[in-house]
């Protein structure tokens, strides 16, 4: 039995899921006609309070279209070195945009109004204009860590002020809100546009929403089409995010719970350099310099545990839902038994 802490994306559609998938009523998504689609994306925007939802095949897109409708090339993005968007969208910012970047060094992937307004640009010729300021909900490279509404405050205040349009990169948006306890509807007042990925922690197998205004989505729709995003009979995937809306947020919390349990058995290894605060269902742990990730990695897959390298001497974890208590079991058994010698 494999199991497999890569991500929380390698998760596949239960029977029921797919029960739903096929049982979707279908039309044309180009074409707005297809009901499913219009459904998910309805029940999105109501969710979060804002009025309309684009459906995307990926968190990547939705953020792709989010920077291009919000900003003009030449002008400039503010957000942590640790973002995705940064980090893991191949540049696009530049490419799709043509624009730059401010980076900033938060804490776990965080960063704060005050940051934030030592890097708006002042407006000399020969500088970019800030225009648009983006945030990541949880981040991936933070190991999990999420803002709650009290955070986000002050930074939206800030960008009514300075007139910068605030984007959220709800990547793990549901295991944010799990831990925080705000609203769906707390996070959408607070935002110009937020991406909503269904496809880690909520198991649909493909699909993100970009949320916003109705001139806003009018105008994405346009750039998902030249993006290649634009599918036909979509309501099928639609179908498995509204399965995964319905049924998978609740159980977030057992990642999170798993996911500390696992912190606890790493932290009493002798091999365990550090371990990353755990927010939510992400774990990375630090390794003594005598052992490399690769060297980690190779020892977890040859007892059967998938991970990923997260730097020289890093691993990461990910819990998630097609983790069975059995497997989890097994998994704590290895873990515990896992010793230097192993890696020799």
């Amino acid at each position: 039995m494999t199991i497999n802490l890569k991500s929380d994306t390698v998760t596949k559609p239960s029977a029921e899921m797919l029960t739903a998938m096929i049982n979707a009523e279908v039309g044309d998504d180009v074409l707005g006609t297809d009901p499913t689609v219009i459904m998910l994306e309805n029940k999105l925007a109501d969710m979060f309070g804002m009025e309309k939802a684009l459906f995307c095949p990926s968190g990547t897109m939705t953020n792709q279209i989010a920077i291009k409708v919000h900003t003009n090339p030449l002008d400039e993005m503010i957000c942590d070195v640790d973002s995705h968007v940064y980090r893991y969208e191949n540049g696009g910012f530049a490419f799709n945009s043509g624009i730059s970047i401010a980076l900033l060094n938060g804490n776990y992937g965080k960063i704060t109004a005050d940051q934030i307004e030592e890097r708006i640009q002042p407006t000399f010729d020969w500088l970019p204009k800030s225009s648009l300021v983006v945030l990541e909900n949880t981040c991936n490279k933070g190991g999990g860590g999420y803002y709650t509404k009290e955070e986000i405050k002050p930074i939206y205040d800030l960008c009514q002020q300075k007139k910068l349009k605030l984007h959220l990169d709800g990547a793990r948006i549901f295991n944010a809100l799990a831990e925080s306890n705000d609203s769906p509807k707390d996070m959408g007042q607070l935002f110009d546009s937020i991406s909503v990925c269904l496809s880690k922690g909520l198991g649909a197998p493909i699909g993100s929403c970009l949320l916003g205004s109705a001139d806003y989505i009018k105008e994405a729709r346009r750039f998902r089409k030249v993006m290649g995003g634009g599918m036909r009979q979509a309501g099928y995937l639609a179908a498995a995010c509204i399965y995964a809306l319905d049924h998978n947020i609740e159980r977030l919390k057992i990642d999170h719970k798993r996911a500390k349990k696992l912190a606890k058995i790493m932290a009493s290894k002798s091999f365990v350099e550090s371990i990353n605060p755990v927010h939510t269902n992400i774990l990375i742990f630090n390794l003594h310099p005598s052992i490399t990730a690769q060297k980690c990695i190779e020892t977890l897959q040859a007892k059967n545990i998938l991970a990923v390298p997260f730097g020289k001497y890093a691993v990461r974890f990910v819990t998630h839902l097609d983790i069975s208590d059995s497997m989890f079991f097994e998994l704590e058994t290895i873990l515990k038994n896992l010793c230097e010698d192993d890696f020799k």
